[in-house]
């Protein structure tokens, strides 16, 4: 079988459609599925097989009941340590450095003249996915391959969980230039442990009750010369 490179194809539209697959699975984004299945189509910047799990995806999100598939949703990326898609939380998780990780990450979509929503945290993978859409072919490329001992290691997670989320992470990584193998996962801790009250004045925890029950869209705006940046609330990528 001959080995399928995208490292020069253009992958503008097959990124937002993978971030978009990130998010919490909406009506909208359940109604909108065969759109996003043409999209990728259309591109052509993944393997025939990726395209092929990814519309499997798709179909499973717009065919099973709504609440099905967003409890799935929480339970697989929220209620997870190891499936989270916040990717600090996996290489640092509730440590001091944690923040200004955050601070650098949100400087470098800046630069680029990208702003966050003001309620986004920088470090969730779809809103990666989204930056290095508005980035040429050879710098997403090499933006995304500097995360992708995460991305792996979340893959492994979801694949291991027989997720079909799983093909969203292997298509990330086939954009980055990089192997869809799965390593070695730690297990989550139990429910008891990850949902325990935080002790007093020990601080703030991702764990647990300060974690959102739901994510929230994530959004990034381009700035308008001569105005001062503002998030758009429900403006599109």
């Amino acid at each position: 079988m001959a080995f399928f490179s995208s490292a020069q194809k253009p992958a503008v539209h097959t990124l937002r459609v993978l971030a978009h697959l990130l998010r919490y699975p909406t009506t909208a984004l359940r109604e909108h599925a065969a759109e996003l299945r043409d999209a990728l189509r259309a591109e052509a910047a993944l393997s025939p097989a990726r395209l092929v799990e990814l519309d499997a995806l798709l179909a499973h999100l717009s065919q099973q009941p709504a609440l099905d598939v967003e409890a799935a949703y929480v339970e697989l990326f929220d209620r997870g340590r190891s499936t989270a898609l916040h990717l600090f939380e996996h290489v640092l998780g509730d440590s001091r450095d944690r923040g200004p990780a955050m601070i650098d990450l949100i400087q470098t979509y800046e630069k680029a003249g990208l702003y966050l929503d003001a309620a986004e945290l920088p470090d969730h993978l779809s809103v990666l996915l989204e930056f290095a859409s508005t980035q040429p072919a050879p710098v997403a490329r090499e933006f995304l391959g500097e995360s992708a001992h995460i991305v792996r290691a979340i893959f492994s997670a979801l694949l291991k969980r027989q997720s079909p989320y799983a093909s969203v992470l292997a298509a990330v990584l086939e954009i980055a230039g990089e192997k869809a193998e799965p390593v070695p996962v730690a297990a989550d801790p139990g429910i008891d442990e990850s949902w325990a009250e935080p002790a007093v004045f020990g601080g703030c925890s991702t764990d647990g009750q300060a974690k959102p029950g739901q994510p929230q869209p994530i959004r990034i705006v381009k700035a308008v010369p001569g105005r001062h940046p503002s998030p758009s609330p429900g403006a599109q990528a």
